[in-house]
């Protein structure tokens, strides 16, 4: 790895995060004004969600849970932690006696991640965990605000090769995810706008995860 050229990159990134952020402390006169400003920015990336890309993810999982297909759920760092939650959220919040979501994060066993990347490398973290795990019509949902981590493209191209159904929930320009995904649902943010990036993906977590406990609900009456 070019090391001078990828910290190069991160390093871009957090400049563009910081000039938002410090422009928005500086015109700030208080430290409420400053949560005013952040809410009101938020909000305005969240309206220019498609409406119609939610929709499409919505009825992807309502269709893997009728046909009994797993969802993999996978993302790093905070990406990691919405992946998580998703299946949390999913599997246990929607779950009925008929009704389910077979959700898994490949985020949390440290024990396989870690040896995946002491021997293989990082970038096939979860590639190789699908490469046992993945079945025909399957889902694999990749959560990146980039859209351009290696092992989220590694992950994409194993499910691809497997016949599985991959989706993209991503922000920035959308990067290679929104462009190889089959499903995407985009945030609308700047490069390096990672909290709200983030923010975003989180709630649509509770956005689907609200809609589909009241769908379930609904299902088994």
């Amino acid at each position: 790895m070019n090391m001078k050229k990828f910290t190069g990159g991160l390093i871009l990134d957090w400049q563009c995060k910081m000039n938002l952020f410090l422009e928005m402390y500086k015109e700030s006169a208080s430290k409420e004004a400053y949560a005013e400003s952040y809410i009101r920015y938020l909000t305005e990336v969240l309206e220019k969600i498609s409406t119609k890309e939610v929709a499409d993810f919505i009825d992807a999982l309502i269709a893997a849970s009728v046909r009994g297909s797993t969802i993999y759920f996978i993302g790093n760092g905070g990406s990691a932690s919405t992946a998580s939650h998703f299946v949390n959220d999913l599997s246990i919040g929607t779950k009925t006696i008929n009704n389910h979501f077979r959700a898994i994060s490949l985020c949390d066993n440290q024990a396989v991640i870690t040896a995946i990347a002491n021997d293989y490398g990082y970038e096939y973290i979860f590639s190789k965990q699908l490469d046992v795990l993945l079945k025909k019509e399957d889902l694999v949902v990749a959560i990146s605000a980039s859209g351009n981590s290696t092992n989220l493209m590694h992950a994409i191209d194993s499910a691809k090769q497997k016949g599985a159904i991959t989706i993209g929930l991503t922000a920035f320009d959308g990067g290679k995810l929104s462009q190889e995904a089959d499903i995407t649902v985009h945030v609308p943010t700047k490069k390096g706008e990672y909290g709200p990036s983030e923010d975003a993906h989180m709630v649509l977590d509770h956005l689907v995860s609200s809609y589909l406990i009241n769908f379930v609900k609904d299902e088994i009456k």
